[in-house]
């Protein structure tokens, strides 16, 4: 029998799967190791159009502890390690940290996702936090030289580009949000919809909880049918 962290993992990488944002795929067949790639569909961005890949390493308790994230090419930026590794405080254990001020609330806790965490690395790459930085060169020369800084992201930009799949089709702007036609033959953009332009669904979402709490409907349904008998 599936694991509350198989089930859950399994409902977040189907449901990521379906996204145009990230590429993912399980290493080995398992469920606890993805690889991640991150594209950067912001045209403003200047990682846009990047493919930047990842590796992510789930604890068997998910979610209560938090995973790994590694970027397989590191990149040259304040908030990453040499090594590939992040420093955000949503991979951080779950609680306050009277060492470096964070809050329980800016740290991993239950309730994230991997879809929270992958938009919050996206976020970090063009928000970089130098105050405390990772690689105290990258911060540097952000606030220093910020041209060359600029130069520094084109390079990993395009040194990222060798790791697209070769029958992967690289998704644009224009093609992930373009106005798509509904079964009905009704247009309807992403504009107009609930959805966020990086988020999940709402069936995505009831998915997961329909799988979390299968047995406490199961019991509500038996109770509903013993008072309509009655």
């Amino acid at each position: 029998m599936a694991t509350l962290a198989e089930r859950l993992l399994m409902n977040e990488f189907k449901a990521l799967a379906k996204e145009t944002w990230t590429h993912i795929e399980l290493i080995n067949e398992n469920m606890f190791e993805w690889s991640v790639a991150l594209i950067v569909l912001n045209p403003d961005s200047l990682y846009y159009g990047g493919y930047f890949k990842a590796k992510m390493s789930f604890p068997k308790n998910y979610p209560y502890s938090p995973p790994d994230f590694k970027f397989v090419r590191p990149l040259y930026h304040p908030n990453i390690y040499p090594d590939g590794r992040l420093c955000i405080s949503i991979l951080h254990a779950p609680g306050d940290d009277e060492t470096s001020g964070e809050l329980a609330s800016e740290r991993w806790s239950p309730v994230q996702r991997v879809e929270t965490v992958l938009i919050s690395v996206l976020s970090l790459l063009d928000d970089a936090e130098v105050s405390s930085p990772a690689n105290v060169d990258a911060g540097v020369m952000l606030r220093n030289n910020p041209e060359q800084y600029k130069e520094m992201v084109k390079k990993d930009l395009e040194t990222s580009k060798a790791d697209i799949p070769a029958n992967f089709v690289m998704p644009t702007h224009e093609s992930a949000f373009m106005t798509r036609k509904e079964d009905d033959g009704f247009d309807m953009s992403w504009e107009d919809s609930d959805v966020e332009s990086f988020g999940g669904s709402d069936s995505d979402e009831d998915e997961e909880m329909d799988s979390d709490f299968e047995g406490d409907m199961d019991e509500d349904d038996e109770e509903e049918e013993e008072e309509e008998e009655s």
